[in-house]
């Protein structure tokens, strides 16, 4: 049984920086490309970035953003923990959004995510 739980978000202003989390049990993480996606109210689920597993990486881990987080957001993982991050800098009205996170090859269900709201 594959769990994985979002936290971190809340409510912060324009140009601060918030992590976010995505705990995962059951499975081992470090074998596992995961990405991160966001979902707006009003918009369908974005994709944000995603991370290379830690198996394949050979020369640092490959990771992609979109281009509008391109450059702001980092995408990191410690699979001591178990944990994937999402770290955002410099965030922006636009960034308003539920946050989940969900293992590329094997996309598991969707759960509540975590909420960031950005404020002017």
């Amino acid at each position: 049984q594959v769990q994985l739980v979002e936290s971190g978000g809340g409510e912060v202003q324009v140009g601060e920086s918030l992590t976010l989390s995505c705990a995962a049990s059951g499975i081992r993480f470090a074998d596992n490309m995961v990405d991160w996606y966001r979902q707006a109210p009003g918009k369908s689920r974005e994709f944000v970035a995603r991370i290379d597993s830690s198996s394949s990486a050979s020369s640092g881990l490959g990771t992609s953003y979109l281009d509008t987080v391109k450059g702001r957001f980092t995408i990191s993982r410690d699979d001591a923990k178990n944990v994937v991050y999402l770290q955002m800098n410099d965030l922006k009205l636009d960034d308003t959004a539920v946050y989940h996170c969900n293992l590329s090859a094997r996309v598991q269900r969707w759960g509540p995510g975590t909420q960031v709201t950005v404020s002017s």
